[in-house]
């Protein structure tokens, strides 16, 4: 099954604070939801350009997307 990855992007001096943060608020959110794939992080893209990002199943992407609101999603390579 293909996974998907749900991204949020963050612009500004605290990009990368920011981004970090919210990765803490989207694990919490796997456990609180007892969901069994546990793939979540952050990059720096830059000093004032930072993403987080969750990857869920594709049958189960609409479910994340309509809760999460991330900013934009694509198709996930391990």
């Amino acid at each position: 099954m293909r996974k998907i990855k749900l991204i949020w992007d963050f612009r500004g001096p605290a990009a990368a604070k920011t981004a970090e943060h919210h990765e803490i608020h989207l694990k919490e959110f796997l456990v609180m939801e007892q969901h069994n794939l546990q793939i979540t992080g952050f990059e720096i893209l830059n000093d004032m350009y930072a993403i987080a990002y969750l990857v869920v199943e594709e049958k189960d992407m609409i479910k994340f997307r309509d809760v999460l609101k991330p900013h934009r999603g694509e198709v996930y390579v391990d």
